[in-house]
């Protein structure tokens, strides 16, 4: 009897320490979920690719969690913060927005404000327009958003030169379109570049002074130097470029039964 009594102590002890761990487990799973959840926050992004200068829908956005302590400055977490009321001017994409790019309030407008290319400049940077043709503004390849270098010629006969004047500038126009969401390859009348006063000054003396072309360049480019001017004279060479070290073909021509003669080919 004093067994059964002490078999059913252990059982009852057995059971309410597993009733004590559920409930325990389940707590602490509860804090942790809120605690999660209480470190989330829900910011605006674009649900599609947003142009420069288009008007802010509902159905260009999206929520998505983003972590409380990583906000950016300017995140707009509701719609309310962009989408006009009954009878109020939109709200306008100051810059492009790539699908997925998190609505920041530097990249919209204020209520039925006017967008302009100028919107879109950093602080005290001119824009600046270079007349181009097919040759010179790199067959059309060149987009708002890419980054050339300037290259001027001028002169005449061997003394023809060509010197880099600027680099890694951003092109922010392509004749009338500045959408830089728009990679469509246009053959360009005009290119319109974000520089600095000074080197607008210098853009406008070197477009007088000679021919302006651009120079693509890639994505991947870190580090520039400056760039010495080359002459025509430079490439008209008295002699022929010193040998690389790699050793030239050799054609082994058999005459005779045990003659063979071996000739260099250049």
């Amino acid at each position: 009897m004093r067994l059964g009594s002490l078999l059913m102590t252990v059982v009852g002890l057995g059971v309410a320490g597993g009733a004590v761990y559920f409930a325990q487990s389940q707590l602490n799973q509860t804090t942790v979920a809120q605690e999660v959840q209480s470190e989330v926050v829900q910011v605006l992004a674009a649900s599609q690719d947003i142009g420069f200068g288009t008007s802010i829908q509902d159905h260009m956005l999206t929520t998505i969690a983003w972590p409380a302590k990583s906000v950016p400055v300017g995140a707009i977490t509701s719609l309310e913060q962009v989408l006009p009321s009954t009878g109020q001017q939109p709200r306008r994409a100051k810059r492009a927005i790539a699908q997925g790019e998190l609505v920041l309030t530097s990249k919209v407008s204020d209520w039925g404000e006017k967008v302009t290319i100028t919107q879109s400049l950093g602080e005290n940077n001119r824009a600046f327009t270079i007349t181009v043709n097919a040759s010179t503004g790199v067959a059309g390849f060149v987009t708002p958003g890419d980054e050339v270098d300037i290259v001027m010629t001028r002169g005449g006969g061997d003394e023809m030169r060509a010197l880099t004047i600027l680099q890694k500038v951003r092109v922010i126009g392509v004749d009338q379109r500045s959408d830089e969401l728009n990679e469509q390859a246009l053959v360009a009348r005009t290119i319109t570049v974000e520089v600095t006063p000074e080197e607008s000054q210098k853009l406008a003396l070197a477009q007088r002074a000679g021919t302006l072309s651009l120079t693509l360049r890639s994505s991947e480019t870190v580090n520039d130097e400056p760039l010495k001017a080359v002459r025509l004279s430079d490439l008209l060479l008295e002699e022929s470029p010193v040998a690389d070290g790699t050793p030239a073909p050799v054609v082994r021509v058999r005459r005779g039964a045990n003659d063979i003669v071996e000739q260099v080919v250049n």
